[in-house]
């Protein structure tokens, strides 16, 4: 039996691998501030920490003397219209997600992503019926890493924290977990930067979502 009863679902590098619309977005914008273009490898490489961060990322990369604060409204009307272009569900999400709601386990997301974005493309990608709650970038005071999101969930769900897993990619997930004192499952396959997924503290690193139904809970040591 999965031992927990709440799984809280990351969404771009966890469920769904956006990079290259990322990407697109990134580039689109350093076109119009007259830069050069940025492969989709190297932007990899910004994700995982929202998109202030990313552009902050991808400004200093190009050397402009753009501010985040003056680019980001631009930047964020490329991300929408880029949203999906190219954006594909990892393998084995709708089997994993079938699995766990088959098991009766409550499923909801814990996002970064602007919540109207997050809808538009859990819609498009056809597992929207999976979640009870979507929680994105703005729909709280706090974001990842911040637990606010996470404990807002469970209290929706009235679940008690040690029944409820986060499954996220990066070093956000991780501490928005290590706040709210849930357990942890990371993901190899998403965009992690310079993050050490395996010194994260995680129940879990899987390298794909097909393992995540199997999972047990490590025991507790008494001593």
């Amino acid at each position: 039996m999965f031992p927990w009863k709440l799984v809280l679902f990351d969404l771009d590098g966890t469920l769904v691998d956006s990079a290259a619309d990322i990407a697109e977005a990134v580039n689109r914008t350093l076109d119009e501030l007259g830069h050069g273009r940025e492969d989709e490898a190297m932007v990899r490489s910004w994700i995982g920490l929202g998109a202030r961060v990313l552009l902050d990322s991808a400004l200093r990369h190009a050397g402009s003397r753009a501010g985040v604060d003056e680019t980001l409204p631009r930047f964020m009307a490329h991300y929408e219209a880029c949203l999906l272009l190219n954006a594909k569900l990892y393998p084995d999400t709708v089997e994993t997600l079938a699995a766990l709601a088959g098991a009766g386990v409550a499923i909801s997301m814990a996002t970064n992503k602007p919540e109207r974005m997050a809808r538009v493309l859990v819609d498009a990608m056809g597992i929207d019926g999976y979640f009870a709650h979507i929680v994105g970038g703005d729909t709280l005071a706090e974001r990842k890493p911040n637990a606010m999101p996470l404990l807002h969930l469970a209290a929706l769900h009235r679940m008690p924290v040690h029944d409820t897993l986060m499954v996220g990619d990066s070093e956000a997930d991780a501490g928005a977990a290590r706040a709210a004192g849930m357990d942890l499952v990371l993901l190899r396959h998403g965009y992690p930067r310079d993050f050490d997924l395996d010194r994260a503290g995680a129940v879990a690193v899987l390298d794909d979502l097909a393992g995540l139904p199997a999972l047990t809970k490590p025991p507790i040591v008494t001593l």
